[in-house]
């Protein structure tokens, strides 16, 4: 039985009307953060969307067609237009608004092509216009998005890729765009009224992977003789200064981040920025932060909206991440990726809430196992391994021993969605229940959705009030779109109630002599350190680069450096307790 809002729909609505009707419900991040209060004005990576499932598609050509369907929303436009940030992802049948950029509700719109690439929405004379990747012949237009309604307003001679339209200040409208394994990426100048072209050029800055090494394939920048598809790119302007952002290796790596080109003028000539990449997410439970959109809040702090990778079903298969950003006093572009699949505040400074990832690697149990999915790899801390049930029923459960009561503020429930059989917008939704015990005989339900449950394939819950407990049951309802009750991770934030690691007080870079775009890094051990956070940069204030290092680990080999420019490091020490920053930073040449 299905079960939620929608279970009966109303008089004269389908379920699929019913739950475009009830969004603001059905389609929040977080529905606890309605109450206002800070803690629970907080989020987590990737963002809670009901991405659509794909359905087989002739333009697919770097894989087969999928053998099961797959969620996938990619390369975000997110625009602030009469109040509301407007969201826009490739292959969405659609988009999203919101007042917060915590609760985002669908609009199904009529009169453009919706399931296309790489739209990008530019504000001009009050109307939104948009443009996307696969459809290159036509721009629309719409002086009200929340109607859904749309009309071409321009025909224009196709020939481009991951466009991004930028107005300048002065009303002189440009067109980025770009994609391919082989070339630069391409600037035009458009008349605004017609769409037509006036001016041209090529911007070689745009790939040089012999001398970068973040623009190299692989998820380690390991295939030196891959395809580096630069792409996806976004015009940024403050204070005078152009800022071209541009994305490399490719949209199915874990190293898919965005490189920073900077001119005087909007058609260049562009100086490459030698501590690109500025969005870099290269570890952590969800990875990436590639082809999006650098957007600027209603309070005047700035944003990044990336591409996160899973591509196990299909390369295509993808999510997205919304970064904190900031300009340095020099001008430089940083968006903050540390731990940034962690609790974040969404207001103020931004900061980590301080919750700590309580259920990496605990002892695990579950009601039954699908030969080929452990359990183990629901607590494993990689989206693209998960455990399944050998159904989707209601008798189904999974449950994690933290091995002793532990404070317990939020979690994070990732679905799977296993041989879930929906294509497109799906009317099914999750119902679940999640419980908590300090025995793990006596239990008491700390989220329930038997009844209101949504379609949220990372459904982020902040409890209601802080719990202590030891174990954490999660109780299968109901499993959407025929799937199986799955988990690629059921993670569990808050703080282990002990003492946090010691510092990491020694650190060195050692360049490679014969590839200077790769360096080995090795630290002291910490005592009491999970895992260990690296911060690289090149310099000492400005470590915008993270690399998490799990296992006892004490050495990585990174590989996205810049030939010719110096780096600086520093380790951080991470428990279930707390961070402890490591110490003065280790520069070398």
């Amino acid at each position: 039985m299905i079960l939620g809002p929608c279970s009966s729909a109303r008089p004269g609505l389908s379920r699929v009307a019913c739950l475009m009707a009830t969004g603001a419900m059905l389609f929040s991040m977080h529905p606890l953060q309605a109450a206002g209060a800070d803690r629970f004005a907080t989020y987590a990576n990737p963002v809670d969307l009901p991405y659509r499932y794909q359905a087989p598609s002739p333009f697919r050509p770097l894989q087969p067609r999928p053998k099961e369907s797959f969620r996938e929303a990619a390369d975000p436009t997110i625009v602030l237009f009469k109040g509301r940030y407007w969201l826009f992802a490739s292959h969405s049948s659609g988009y999203w608004h919101s007042t917060d950029l915590l609760r985002w509700e669908f609009v199904q719109p009529t009169g453009y092509a919706v399931d296309k690439f790489a739209p990008t929405v530019v504000v001009i004379n009050d109307k939104l216009y948009l443009a996307t990747s696969e459809d290159t012949r036509h721009i629309w237009m719409t002086d009200d998005p929340m109607s859904g309604k749309w009309r071409v307003a321009a025909d224009i001679s196709p020939g481009y890729q991951d466009p991004a339209l930028f107005l300048d200040d002065d009303g002189r409208l440009y067109l980025y765009h770009g994609l391919a394994s082989k070339g630069p990426l391409h600037a035009e100048e458009l008349d605004p009224k017609t769409f037509q072209p006036i001016a041209k050029v090529d911007i070689p800055q745009s790939r040089k992977p012999d001398e970068r090494g973040w623009e190299v394939p692989g998820d380690r920048n390991e295939k030196f003789k891959g395809m580096t598809f630069v792409e996806g790119a976004w015009m940024t302007k403050r204070k005078g200064r152009y800022y071209l952002e541009y994305s490399a290796p490719g949209t199915e790596f874990k190293t898919y981040a965005n490189g920073m080109l900077v001119s005087e003028k909007p058609l260049g000539p562009f100086v490459y920025q030698d501590y690109s990449p500025f969005a870099f997410k290269p570890t952590g439970f969800i990875t990436g932060a590639g082809h999006g959109s650098t957007f600027q809040g209603k309070d005047g702090q700035w944003w990044h909206a990336g591409t996160m990778t899973i591509s196990q079903r299909h390369i295509f298969e993808r999510r997205l991440g919304l970064f904190p950003t900031s300009f340095s006093r020099s001008g430089e572009v940083i968006a903050d990726t540390y731990l940034a699949d962690y609790p974040r505040y969404i207001g103020g400074s931004r900061k980590l809430t301080g919750w700590m990832l309580l259920s990496r690697l605990k002892s695990v149990s579950a009601s039954s196992t699908l030969d080929g999915y452990s359990a183990k790899d629901a607590v494993d801390e990689d989206v693209r391994s998960w455990w399944s049930a050998k159904t989707g029923g209601a008798g189904e459960w999974f449950q994690i021993d933290l091995g002793a009561p532990k404070r317990i503020e939020a979690v994070q429930i990732n679905f799977a969605d296993q041989d879930a059989k929906a294509l497109g917008v799906s009317a099914d939704v999750y119902n679940y229940i999640l419980e908590l015990s300090l025995d793990g005989r006596t239990w008491k339900a700390a989220v329930d959705r038997s009844q209101n449950g949504v379609d949220a394939p990372h459904d982020y819950e902040v409890l209601p009030k802080p719990e202590r407990a030891r174990f954490v049951r999660l109780r299968n309802i109901h499993s959407p779109d025929g799937g199986k009750f799955s988990l690629s991770d059921l993670r569990v934030f808050g703080n282990g109630g002990g003492v946090k690691p010691a510092k990491v007080r020694r650190a060195s870079l050692r360049r490679d002599g014969d590839d200077g775009r790769s360096a080995v890094i090795n630290w002291a051990p910490a005592k009491g350190a999970e895992f260990y956070v690296v911060r690289l940069g090149v310099r000492p204030d400005l470590l915008n680069q993270n690399y998490q290092v799990y296992d006892g680990k004490t050495s990585i080999t990174v590989a996205s450096l810049n030939i010719g420019k110096g780096y600086c490091v520093t380790i951080d020490a991470v428990n279930e307790n707390g961070i402890t920053r490591g110490g003065r930073p280790a520069c070398s040449r």
